[in-house]
């Protein structure tokens, strides 16, 4: 029978391995589809107004910035009342996941860790220790490979292992999905309703926008993220026949000192470009996302929808893939085939991604 675990503050784990140069290795332990659980690992929010700068010193503890700055980002939450919709997206998505899990046959006690807000991965790890766990399939709320979005939380995973010590239990990172068939069928559809919106006899001009969370140049540059985004958005449109000068990637979200390089171009930036080239009605789609939490609200539906009126553009901004059916079984797929060795799912130009990430996989710089 599945159940859901979430302490008041929750966690993971993940193999060590120490190398010939004495460094610890991050990589994830294969044990043949053996596992007691799946830990769901998000990144965490406030879920009322007094936790917002906490959880914002939380999430920036180490990286020096000016609490002049954390102050104004609190102000983004608190547009929202202080809350982020992101956890209570998280529990949609684990109950959207226990009927499909239940109708494979796959009976796995579902626990739940954030990185940076209740429930706490520690928390969580520890929960699962005192309940027996010692071999668990981690899932972790990303698509795309970056140190922010896979190694990141491979360390937070290691760190809360040490926290909880001996009795830890194993977590081994689910792989990251996008070109999955199911998270393309999940993003087109959305994309295609969102187009829908518009009138027919604009339907057929109406310019695209993908957009994602900006990183660093000096992280990107030791990843795939970004071409691992435009694969996606490649094969979301070539799905609905959208050819390749009706859309852009652009980015969102950045953070960091102002002088220093991040992807690029801004959502913002990039409308007012479109505008200068006659572009008319914009869909803005956050496929980088997996669900409406706040970044997606305010950077989009407040920033760049206000941009769009003062452009005179009409924008249109699709839903994440959140709890849509395909996305859902698409997890479960992800899930089935470390139990049970099913055919590994990816379509494009690039294969299914690893299952045991690199020693050296995305480094932060």
């Amino acid at each position: 029978m599945l159940r859901v675990e979430a302490a008041s503050e929750l966690p993971a784990a993940f193999h060590i391995a120490e190398n010939t140069t004495g460094e610890i290795d991050l990589w994830s332990l294969d044990l043949a589809g053996n596992y007691d659980a799946l830990l769901i690992v998000g990144f965490g929010g406030p879920e009322r107004r007094e936790d917002v700068m906490p959880f914002l010193e939380n999430v920036t503890r180490g990286r020096n910035v000016p609490r002049e700055r954390l102050m104004g980002v609190a102000e983004h939450y608190n547009h929202f009342g202080g809350k982020s919709p992101i956890n209570d997206q998280v529990r949609a998505l684990i109950a959207a996941l226990e009927p499909e899990l239940r109708g494979r046959r796959i009976d796995l006690p579902i626990y739940w860790g954030n990185r940076n807000w209740r429930p706490f991965l520690q928390d969580t790890l520890r929960q699962m220790a005192d309940a027996g766990i010692r071999h668990t399939l981690g899932l972790v709320l990303a698509a795309y490979s970056s140190y922010s979005s896979c190694r990141q939380y491979r360390e937070d995973i290691i760190r809360a292992q040490a926290a909880v010590e001996t009795d830890a239990p194993s977590v081994d990172k689910i792989r990251v999905f996008y070109n999955h068939p199911g998270f393309i069928t999940a993003n087109a559809d959305h994309l295609q309703q969102a187009l829908a919106k518009l009138p027919t006899d604009r339907r057929e001009l109406a310019h695209v926008v993908f957009t994602a969370h900006s990183i660093p140049v000096s992280m990107a540059r030791n990843c795939r993220y970004e071409e691992q985004l435009r694969e996606a958005c490649r094969l979301v449109c070539e799905r609905l026949g959208i050819p390749d000068t009706r859309y852009d990637l652009a980015f969102q979200s950045r953070s960091g000192r102002p002088g220093d390089p991040w992807l690029e171009p801004d959502i913002c930036d990039h409308l007012g470009v479109l505008a200068a080239r006659g572009v008319r009605d914009i869909v803005v789609h956050p496929i980088g996302f997996l669900s409406d939490h706040l970044e997606v609200l305010y950077d989009l539906d407040c920033e760049a929808q206000q941009m769009s009126r003062e452009l005179g553009l009409t924008m249109v901004r699709t839903s994440t893939v959140g709890t849509h059916p395909a996305f859902v079984a698409m997890l479960v797929d992800l899930i089935a085939e470390r139990l049970n060795d099913t055919p590994r799912q990816a379509i494009g130009r690039d294969g299914p991604s690893h299952d045991v990430c690199p020693a050296d996989c995305c480094p932060l710089r």
